[in-house]
């Protein structure tokens, strides 16, 4: 029961598809400021202004030196909770090594001219740094200002939590650990503190850049204090869930393994020893396919469980729940973007587990990376190249 879930009951009804912008190459995150524009981020490492009208602005200044390569580059954004007083916002992003100009590499700096070393090799690499970073923008939202970072291991997704410290999401880091990806097949598991720093995961940190004094591995001494749950490999959708503030997130899997997770103190959702998942066949430089990952088990002692997976993989990203009242027959509902799969998932949730699934826009054969609820309760993605608002037909 978590996997291929039926589709609902009731489609959902016609909507309005209404494009807001164009052109926005790359775009990775929306946030809705309270003057009624949109700040948006681009992975190439560009912020951007867009405002309801179609206007896109040039980048922003004062958005510090962002690395990108492969999946890296500049990523989430999140207002503070006090924005419209203090004007903080919190973002995440790759950041070049000391000495490196700022900039795009070819995806063999990351991959192939990587894992093809030894790890001790490896660890003499510098290729950047994942970072979670707060800045001030400026009144007239031309700049940023007070750049600060605050934490490092993690750069993809970042959610307020019910505390009020940041829950930031981060992709495996194979680089720092002898990994699949390296050829060293195995069956055996590999060490918990290994994966526990380096497997991607959620780090919690204060708005302020403190560690929070709860956090699970303090008393570990080879644990980063700021890692919160291990075990994932690339979680790229993230949401607080309205009724019990527990964080989810959507593990963006290899070959299949997409996953929906409920993350938890401390929790290890088990990667890379077990996955619903195989091996990339593009990596396998000796023309096999459907290698297994790890063990080759979907489940061990320990691991929480995904409450959903998907196989073959839909390649998620951004992630919602809906609590507005613009759909009525949506709230409650789990919004996630697909980005080879080229639709926008809803499910239907109940205690939960998935109980229905549904594919919307998929005639329009776009991938969608950013999914996210504005504060007019419509739905905003990022379809294509373009910021698009879904409204109800009335």
């Amino acid at each position: 029961g978590q996997t291929d879930a039926p589709p609902p009951t009731r489609p959902s009804a016609p909507f309005n598809v209404e494009t807001i912008a164009t052109g926005l190459t790359r775009a990775w995150a929306v946030a809705f400021l309270p003057d009624g524009n949109y700040l948006i981020t681009q992975n190439g490492g560009t912020m951007r202004l867009v405002n309801p009208n179609g206007f896109v602005s040039a980048p922003l200044a004062g958005v510090p030196g962002v690395k990108t390569i492969g999946a890296q580059g500049l990523h989430d954004l999140l207002l503070d909770p006090d924005f419209a007083r203090n004007r903080t916002l919190y973002f995440t992003y790759f950041a070049p090594p000391p000495g490196e100009a700022p900039g795009a590499w070819p995806l063999h700096f990351l991959y192939e001219d990587v894992w093809t070393k030894s790890l001790a090799e490896r660890r003499l690499l510098n290729i950047g740094m994942e970072k979670v970073a707060r800045a001030r923008l400026s009144d007239d939202n031309m700049r940023l200002e007070n750049v600060r970072d605050l934490a490092e291991g993690a750069e993809r997704r970042i959610q307020l939590g019910r505390d009020g410290n940041l829950l930031v999401t981060g992709a495996d880091r194979f680089r720092f650990y002898d990994s699949d990806l390296d050829g060293n097949e195995r069956n055996t598991v590999l060490d918990l503190d290994e994966r526990r720093n380096f497997t991607g995961g959620v780090i919690r940190v204060g708005r302020d850049g403190s560690i929070p004094k709860d956090n699970p591995f303090l008393g570990r001494a080879n644990v980063s204090p700021w890692v919160y749950a291990f075990g994932l490999k690339d979680p790229e959708g993230a949401a607080i869930h309205p009724t019990t503030g527990d964080l989810w997130v959507v593990d963006h899997g290899p070959q299949g393994g997409d996953e929906i997770n409920i993350v938890r103190a401390g929790s290890d959702f088990g990667w890379p020893d077990v996955t619903y998942g195989r091996q990339y066949d593009a990596r396998q430089t000796d023309g096999r396919k459907n290698v297994k990952v790890g063990t080759g088990n979907t489940s061990m002692k320990g691991v929480d469980e995904p409450i959903y997976y998907w196989v073959p993989s839909i390649g998620p990203s951004g992630m919602t729940f809906y609590t507005g009242d613009q759909f009525p027959e949506w709230k409650g509902n789990l919004f996630i973007g697909a980005m080879p799969g080229q639709h926008l998932v809803r499910l239907v949730l109940k205690d939960n587990r998935v109980v229905a699934e549904e594919k919307l826009l998929v005639d329009r054969k776009q991938r969608i990376r950013e999914v996210r609820q504005g504060p007019d309760g419509n739905l905003y993605i990022f379809l294509g190249t373009d910021l698009v608002r879904l409204t109800p037909k009335r």
